[in-house]
């Protein structure tokens, strides 16, 4: 996750940090500087109380300032600066007035108002040198007018004290300035960063609604396909076992039937068996879904089974003049497979390419043994399916994507099915699609 902070925000949150230490000092000056009167009552009572009405007077300036730059919103420095300016001006005057015996104490108390300045502010290091050098020169033009002591002895009764914590204190705020300024940064990351981690928190709540509507939009229609499938599968298990009892009823009357009406007779109990038997194992949606389906296993020759599915579509592929090319291998190739389903899966794969060639094209189905594979191939030069749409092929009773209104429908539920029973019993199922055609391969292992 990047975050990004601006300029603007960044001095924006640097003003308020810096208002926020500009408060405490004016505040403390103004509640603490007048009580400094004490001191002038203990070293200074020949003057304590003239003091003590200009330091009044100089809280009241301070406070009228502080409320005139808060309201304008006023630079905080140039309050601090006058702030100082004005406390200076007074404590300087005094450090030059009071006996020698109580200079110690008056530059002490300069020195801490200036080490409580340096120690309490933020700005750059540069103001901090700037009221140094203004307290220095007050101190230096106040002794000049007022001081009636040599600077030797000054300096020996407090002054070289004052300098030493007031040059050492200015070394103060750079340091200070560089991590309140670090702090102002990392706090301003974090609340940033909180608010992407919010929305995007938000965002993925509204995408968890939306899977969870989607999930249950899903349940539902795989709830309906259910309902449909059995609903549509006891249709038709009436419909077969009404075939079924008619071609029995014909059975019956086999002696009026020429030879070629009871091999069609033969062909129609074959196939209404299957198809019955196919309804029993597909109705059973939960079992279809389970991957736990169970098969009629027994061994037999797959050649013949692929050979009566191809015979069974010759009259299919001659009303729409396709010519199929039989190309069945004449060895026998025994596996131990679920008969109905195998020969359902050839008949699936090679009903859908009749279904989407063009008149006039061949199909070749074409039988092989491979590395002790059986393998089972369809070529045709229909209309290719696309590679795009190979994925979603393979689904699980998922329908492929509609085509143009001149074509027939894409492929249903039968190549799906068609992977799966082939899966189920050990197959596999490839699929090729270009601008020749479509290819469909299946393999299943022979018994030696």
């Amino acid at each position: 996750m990047f975050v990004q902070i601006t300029k603007e925000e960044f001095l924006r949150e640097i003003n308020k940090k810096a208002w926020y230490q500009t408060n405490n000092i004016i505040w403390t000056v103004i509640l603490v500087y007048p009580l400094l009167f004490i001191v002038d009552l203990i070293f200074a009572n020949n003057i304590w109380v003239q003091f003590l009405i200009v330091r009044i007077i100089t809280d009241i300036i301070i406070l009228g300032l502080y409320s005139l730059f808060q309201h304008k919103n006023y630079n905080y420095r140039v309050l601090l600066h006058i702030t100082f300016l004005l406390i200076s001006i007074t404590t300087a005057l005094l450090c030059n007035l009071v006996n020698l015996q109580q200079l110690n104490i008056y530059y002490l108390l300069f020195s801490v108002i200036i080490l409580f300045f340096n120690l309490q502010v933020f700005w750059e290091p540069i103001n901090s040198v700037i009221q140094t050098l203004i307290a220095i020169l007050l101190i230096a033009v106040f002794f000049k007018l007022f001081c009636q002591y040599n600077l030797d002895l000054v300096i020996n009764n407090g002054g070289q004290f004052f300098f030493i914590v007031v040059f050492i204190s200015c070394l103060v705020p750079g340091a200070r300035y560089k991590i309140l300024t670090r702090e102002v940064r990392s706090q301003l990351l974090i609340e940033k960063s909180n608010e992407q981690l919010k929305t995007q928190n938000h965002d993925i709540n509204e995408k968890n609604n939306i899977i969870d509507a989607q999930y249950e939009q899903l349940r539902k229609l795989d709830n309906q396909k259910n309902s449909f499938i059995n609903i549509a599968g006891h249709d038709l298990k009436n419909l077969v076992g009404s075939i079924i009892m008619s071609n029995n009823m014909l059975k019956e009357e086999d002696y009026r039937l020429s030879a070629d009406q009871k091999e069609l007779i033969g062909y129609i109990s074959e196939a209404s068996e299957k198809m019955q038997y196919l309804l029993n194992k597909l109705m059973d949606v939960k079992e279809i879904e389970s991957s736990e389906m169970k098969f009629n296993l027994e061994i037999f020759d797959i050649n013949i089974e692929v050979l009566n599915v191809y015979k069974g579509l010759i009259e299919t592929a001659q009303m729409k003049n396709i010519h199929l090319v039989n190309n069945i291998l004449k060895l026998p190739l025994n596996v131990k497979l679920d008969r109905v389903f195998a020969g359902q899966v050839f008949q699936n794969l090679l009903s859908n390419a009749i279904k989407f060639s063009q008149t006039n094209n061949s199909i070749r189905v074409v039988t092989s043994l491979q590395r002790q594979k059986f393998v089972f191939e369809i070529i045709d030069e229909g209309i290719p399916i696309g590679q795009d749409e190979l994925d979603m092929m393979f689904k699980k009773l998922k329908t492929l994507s509609e085509a143009s209104e001149h074509i027939e429908s894409r492929l249903g539920l039968g190549l799906s099915i068609a992977k799966l029973m082939a899966q189920e019993m050990g197959g596999e199922l490839f699929y090729k699609s270009d601008e020749n055609g479509n290819y469909f391969r299946v393999e299943f292992r022979v018994i030696n």
